[in-house]
């Protein structure tokens, strides 16, 4: 047994890391929106990730990481949620619902959503309106007859902690025409337990037929990981440190929320007045009092469809910066404000979220850490992210360091879902790109050609991380013809940019188009290391 696998057993991870192997993963990151099939409805959906699974098997992946599944409500970024644990309804298989083929009118329906799959880019106001008509119509024929299983009764005794909150609260938010709830009447802003319960009695149909969706996305997510272990293949899910302000959570439980502050980041050599999400603060405190069950719910909750996830923003839970809400970014300060009380701090939480849940996170540890939170990472046995072209030396030659090099418990990548990708940044930022270039002992050359893109992914798929995951798009771009005309195109997001190109990406092939295609599956694998 070697020392990483020792090291691993023993750690606080130790039984997560017995669930997944101590052993190299190979994976992608897909965005859900991203995808289409000929059975879509015009944005990916949870049941077209299952027809990746025996492609992903044949070219040595083992992995496939989504962005969060929350519902945003009428937002388009799915760090937005109105929710921690409602799924999306816009990611409905509704081909693949329970007696849909039955009703001519929903059939009709479903075809004229298949041809929004045509447009470059996800058309969410149209999608979300039809999809939302269409399962008003599918819950008036059908509702009763699924209602009535005890699949149903036993999904919703289950979740009854969150699921009459949210259901309630979007049917509030929908009746307030979405306006914030800090500004509904009082009686609604902050409910008491008598008028919390009149205002369910009253909105009884509409909670049902929110609980009824939530029932279908639950439905389709538990399939969807339930396939993927009989696969072999493990699904990595994405869970936002923090909750959007318009949330259910928030709403209802606003004692385990600081709501004087916003959190965000401090100035840096990115942003030099630095960055104001907008999101509450924990009050850490409350959520230790009540044995953080806040917390231990949300994980159990993303456990049926995860066996991976992300974890958002680490060091946030080490400490975070926290803004008065009538304040600049940069005039906030960390929280807990002792530094000597970080790493302790940052540990009992961590240590309670894996002692709770099966699932092995992954941090997002990138921009600027402390040092002495990776070293509490490591001693955990939470693996980091290296994205290759940032891991540099930075305070010697900033020289790039070798992949090789970077420390078994992490997770080396190209680019994430809010950086440029590989062919953005080696056009865009050539005092970069021809640095790795020379460092390669390489001809730097402006433009990136699919030869060297293809010698830059190996590279990062022969890493010392365990872990090896790139953006799907990454590798279409070896296909010309399976990427779109210019490079921006290929872009998910521009963090703290408002624009009408954020989360609208599509994948220029469709799923069909992705898995049959032989040079596409000739190229990953020799980039993974499978013989062809």
């Amino acid at each position: 047994m070697s020392e990483l696998t020792k090291q691993l057993q023993s750690s606080a991870t130790g039984s997560q890391w017995g669930k997944i192997g101590i052993r190299p993963h190979h994976g992608i990151v897909i965005p859900l929106f991203s995808l289409h099939s000929q059975n879509s409805c015009g944005i990916g959906e949870y049941t077209d990730i299952e027809a990746l699974f025996p492609w992903c098997r044949d070219i040595g992946l083992d992995v496939i990481q989504l962005l969060p599944l929350n519902d945003p409500g009428p937002d388009t970024g799915p760090y937005c949620a109105l929710s921690a644990n409602a799924l999306n309804p816009i990611h409905l298989g509704l081909c693949q619902l329970p007696h849909v083929s039955y009703s001519p009118s929903l059939s009709q329906q479903i075809s004229k959503l298949q041809q929004l799959n045509r447009c470059q880019r996800v058309d969410y106001h149209t999608i979300q309106q039809s999809k939302e008509t269409f399962l008003r119509s599918y819950f008036k024929q059908f509702g009763q007859a699924i209602t009535a299983q005890t699949a149903y009764t036993l999904f919703k005794e289950q979740n009854k902690t969150w699921l009459i909150d949210f259901a309630l609260f979007k049917t509030l938010k929908i009746q307030q025409s979405w306006l914030a709830w800090e500004s509904w009447p009082e009686e609604l802003k902050k409910p008491s337990p008598e008028q919390l319960q009149a205002l369910i009695a009253k909105n009884a149909e509409e909670i049902d037929f929110h609980c009824f969706v939530q029932y279908l996305c639950f439905t389709q997510c538990k399939r969807l990981k339930q396939q993927a272990t009989i696969a072999g293949i493990y699904i990595k899910g994405d869970i936002p440190i923090l909750i959007n302000r318009e949330s259910a959570d928030v709403w209802r439980h606003q004692e385990l929320f600081n709501l004087d502050f916003a959190a965000g980041a401090p100035p840096d050599m990115y942003v030099e007045d630095g960055q104001k999400w907008g999101f509450p603060i924990y009050n850490w405190e409350t959520m230790a009092a009540q044995d953080y069950k806040w917390w231990i719910e949300r994980l159990h909750v993303a456990s049926q469809y995860y066996h991976i996830y992300r974890l958002d923003h680490i060091v946030g839970f080490y400490r975070i910066w926290g803004i008065p809400l009538n304040k600049e970014a940069k005039e906030g300060h960390f929280i807990p404000e002792d530094q000597t009380t970080w790493i302790p701090h940052g540990e009992k939480i961590m240590e309670m979220m894996l002692k709770h849940c099966e699932m092995l996170p992954i941090g997002e540890d990138l921009g600027t850490i402390p040092p002495e939170v990776r070293v509490s990472m490591r001693k955990l046995g939470i693996c980091g992210t290296k994205v290759m072209r940032w891991e540099r030396h930075w305070l010697t030659d900033k020289e790039f360091i070798d992949p090789s090099d970077y420390i078994p418990e992490s997770m080396t990548t190209v680019s994430t879902h809010d950086s440029e990708t590989l062919e953005m940044w080696w056009k865009d930022r050539p005092e970069e790109s021809k640095v790795y270039a020379e460092g390669q002992n390489k001809i730097y050359e402006p433009q990136l050609s699919t030869k060297y893109r293809h010698t830059i992914l190996k590279a990062s798929h022969h890493s010392s991380s365990l872990f090896h995951i790139n953006l799907l798009q990454e590798y279409l771009a070896l296909i010309p013809h399976m990427i779109w005309t210019t490079p921006n195109e290929e872009r998910i997001n521009i963090p703290g940019v408002i624009s009408e190109t954020n989360w609208t990406y599509r994948f220029r092939p469709s799923i069909e188009d992705i898995v049959n295609n032989v040079a596409l599956k000739t190229s990953m694998k020799d980039i993974v290391g499978v013989k062809v």
